[in-house]
């Protein structure tokens, strides 16, 4: 995967002031290995927080700067660290990074661990000294097997340098760093189901409070942060809160860049680190080109398959959450899908919860349940079988299984495209209802009242 450009993109020389995330990247896609990334400012900024911050300084920085995550939740990350004990005493604590990465028209951490592992590593060696942790796991998707040959080298590399290890620039400092391949589970994008797997145990997520920053991995605090997260830490250590923020375009809430990217059938698919507030108009048309010929867009999702589908006429939301929340969705991840106009939604919903059904870890009703129910009323009306009803029982599901309603998010995220989708599109699933079916709604398929 390699970073492309297209239109405005192939004007627009990328450096350390406008593309903290990217700049080092090669033409050729190689990776960027340690005597490069040294020779182009990396390890740097780690330097500066082992020899002039303190740990407290370090967070309280992140927090300033106003970093979030990256991983589609978008939690303050800084608030998050700050809740790591203060205690002293609690000398055993654990940097877990999420780099599961099972997300639907996901890839951005991908490219970052395949060309630039350097970057990641020092993310999360600034981050072990502000947080204190001794040791860290990258909990890596089982089928990115590149990424995990390129970090294992970058990891061995950056001991050999002593930038891991014991002692770490004289510092007294110590820090471990150990690549985890897990065994492909969507479910592990959610932290405690995450830490579940990495101790051996069932992908299940885990009851909140305790949360992981008191009792994470094998018991002892933990932070879970993501890949791109992390990779925002060298630039906001080495270059200042106040430029960091100065990078998001002006309305925007978010600050600094964001890897972005457009799939689907448009004419240059592709992934581009751009600033938080530029328009899905122009990271759709300048960047990815417009539709390819002979196809129109029918509608698109802003970030992953688990975000809400929006019409060609919201494009000109600017990509940052409040944003895109302002057209009624979320921007999750920040790589877009557009949908031509030869996709039927009743098919492509189908897909998508057929795979949200399977993701599910069946540890609550809701979700257990109530995925392989909205699969079964799809395929019903994907084949043109479908009852009277069956609509308005999809939308009781996504009531049911919506935010606040289960043991974790996968279903609320699941749903939020179905019921998007129905908003939409309701006639192409009217159209698969059976032209027999009766004309009164039967009694178990009455449309389902959430809080009646």
């Amino acid at each position: 995967m390699t970073l492309t450009s297209f239109g405005p993109a192939n004007r627009i020389q990328r450096s350390p002031q406008t593309h903290p995330l990217t700049w080092r990247l090669r033409d050729d896609g190689e990776p960027v290995w340690l005597d490069e990334y040294q020779a182009k400012n990396g390890y740097a900024a780690a330097r500066k927080a082992f020899a002039d911050l303190s740990q407290d300084d370090i967070v309280q920085t992140v927090k300033d700067a106003g970093l979030k995550g990256r991983g589609g939740a978008g939690f303050p990350t800084g608030v998050k660290w700050g809740l790591m004990p203060k205690d002293e005493s609690m000398n055993i604590r654990y940097l877990l990074c999420n780099a599961d990465e099972m997300e639907p028209n996901t890839w951005k951490d991908r490219m970052l661990m395949e060309q630039l592992p350097h970057l990641l590593i020092e993310g999360m060696l600034i981050s072990a000294r502000a947080l204190k942790t001794y040791r860290g796991y990258i909990f890596l998707r089982g089928e990115y097997t590149t990424a995990a040959k390129h970090l294992n080298r970058a990891v061995e590399e950056a001991k050999a340098a002593g930038l891991l290890g014991k002692n770490i620039l004289g510092s007294g400092f110590d820090f471990e760093l150990f690549v985890h391949t897990g065994a492909g589970r969507y479910i592990c994008g959610e932290e405690t189901a995450l830490i579940n797997s990495l101790e051996g145990r069932r992908a299940n997520p885990r009851s909140k409070p305790p949360f992981p920053a008191a009792v994470g991995v094998w018991g002892k605090p933990t932070c879970v942060n993501n890949v791109e997260t992390l990779c925002n830490v060298p630039a906001i250590i080495g270059d200042g809160v106040e430029w960091y923020k100065s990078l998001a375009r002006e309305g925007s809430e978010d600050h600094g860049t964001k890897l972005m990217g457009f799939s689907g059938k448009v004419k240059n698919p592709g992934l581009w680190e751009l600033p938080f507030g530029v328009t899905a108009r122009e990271l759709f048309e300048d960047y990815a080109g417009g539709m390819r010929d002979g196809f129109k867009l029918k509608c698109w999702q802003p970030g992953g398959a688990g975000t809400g589908f929006l019409l060609p006429e919201h494009l000109d939301a600017q990509m940052y959450a409040g944003g895109i929340a302002k057209v009624g969705t979320r921007m999750g991840t920040g790589l877009a899908m557009a949908v031509d106009d030869s996709i039927n939604m009743v098919s492509l919903l189908r897909n998508m919860e057929e795979f949200f059904a399977r993701e599910s870890c069946g540890f609550c009703t809701p979700c257990r349940d109530g995925l392989p129910w909205s699969v079964k009323l799809l395929r019903a009306l994907e084949n043109g079988e479908g009852q009277a009803g069956d609509i308005e029982t999809l939308l009781g599901l996504v009531g049911f299984l919506g935010p606040g309603k289960t043991f974790c998010a996968h279903a609320p995220g699941a749903v939020e495209p179905l019921g998007s989708a129905i908003k939409y599109f309701r006639p192409e699933f009217e159209a698969g209802i059976a032209a027999t079916s009766a004309a009164v709604v039967p009694p178990l398929a009455r449309p389902i009242v959430v809080g009646a």
